[in-house]
């Protein structure tokens, strides 16, 4: 009789584990903060926007974010940010004009890769017709998006190496810069981030 008494149900102890279990990863998973880490590579105008884009996004999100700038990405740490486009080789970038009638604005204008190499100043009309494209239709601009990231405590930090290598001074860099590393330094970060980006 006694021994009945205190005799477990291993059913019913197996089911108060399991919510015990399920309690707890569910604690945690709330608990959990997202991270994401991006490595930025490029320092053109249009490949400027999707690491500060998702950078901020995530951020906004409640994500803890780590963006490593290296080789020509280190760019967009520069104080002064005077970035272009280049169409030359891009067959996927629309060329549209920013202005003149609707028509016009509408046309997309496949322009052969020769004139483009060959027409001293295109780059230069090219990023400006972006920039005007960007503004009319109210997108922020870098220097805006850069803004947004470190107000939303997003770490910005530069590759070390590419600086060396560039013989580039810290100087010339925001000072907002959380930190100058190489890659075995930022790897780590980026191995224990649950989202990992090379852009």
């Amino acid at each position: 009789m006694g021994n009945a008494a205190t005799q477990v149900d291993p059913v019913m102890d197996r089911n108060l584990f399991n919510k015990w279990f399920d309690e707890r990863m569910a604690q945690r998973e709330a608990d959990h903060v997202p991270s994401m880490t991006i490595i930025a590579t490029k320092g053109t105008l249009d490949m400027a926007y999707p690491p500060f884009i998702l950078a901020s996004t995530a951020a906004a999100l409640g994500w803890d974010v780590s963006v490593f700038f290296t080789f020509y990405g280190l760019n967009l740490l520069k104080k002064d940010l005077d970035l272009e486009i280049s169409p030359l080789g891009n067959p996927a970038m629309p060329m549209k004009l920013p202005i003149g009638p609707d028509w016009l604005r509408d046309m997309n204008m496949n322009i052969p890769n020769i004139v483009m190499a060959n027409l001293p100043g295109f780059e230069k009309m090219a990023s400006s017709m972006m920039k005007k494209t960007m503004c009319d239709k109210g997108v922020a601009t870098i220097e805006e998006l850069r803004s947004i990231c470190l107000e939303a405590d997003v770490k910005l930090v530069a590759c070390q190496m590419t600086v060396d290598l560039f013989s580039m001074e810290q100087k010339e860099f925001i000072p907002e810069i959380q930190d100058w590393i190489g890659a075995a330094s930022f790897l780590p970060i980026a191995h224990r981030a649950d989202v990992s980006l090379f852009i």
